[in-house]
């Protein structure tokens, strides 16, 4: 039968089996915690859809790289089908929200008054995972853009 510990030995055993046990349970539930990096924990919608659609120097070779660095996937690090960016700095893309753009009702979306360039990237093979997606990606020109819209801001 055991009961309480017999010596100072065991004491310390227990003490540290407790203490292990401790850490490994903290290093896990930390592990889960960093599965969304640090600068996507804290971010706003609307910093979420600038980081991944609003880029004035990207190019559709950049697919690949733009959206590892930037961390664009899908639920459960699936990779994403496809991604757009929109080749312009971020003031040009807010004032879509803030006037220059016009509400469609039947997409619940704000269209874009200006044309915009954007890169299109699609994904070359179905059901991938991270880190293997690869994209082609393809620039059109003279594009009225689609966004949403929430408190003056492009949210998606």
């Amino acid at each position: 039968m055991h009961g309480a510990p017999s010596t100072p030995t065991e004491t310390m055993r227990i003490m540290f089996a407790g203490l292990l046990l401790v850490l490994l349970f903290d290093t896990g539930l930390s592990k889960l915690a960093n599965l969304q990096p640090k600068q996507q924990q804290n971010e706003t919608p609307y910093e979420k859809f600038r980081r991944q659609h609003v880029d004035a120097k990207m190019s559709a070779e950049k697919c690949d790289t733009e959206i590892k660095n930037r961390q664009i996937y899908d639920v459960n690090s699936r990779c994403k089908f496809t991604n757009t960016f929109i080749l312009s700095d971020d003031k040009e893309v807010k004032a879509i929200c803030n006037g220059q753009g016009r509400y469609d009702r039947k997409s619940r979306m704000t269209k874009s008054v200006s044309k915009f360039s954007v890169v299109i990237c699609k994904l070359k093979k179905k059901r991938t995972r991270e880190p293997k997606c690869q994209y082609e990606g393809k620039r059109l020109t003279n594009r009225i853009i689609l966004v949403k819209c929430k408190g003056k801001l492009p949210v998606h």
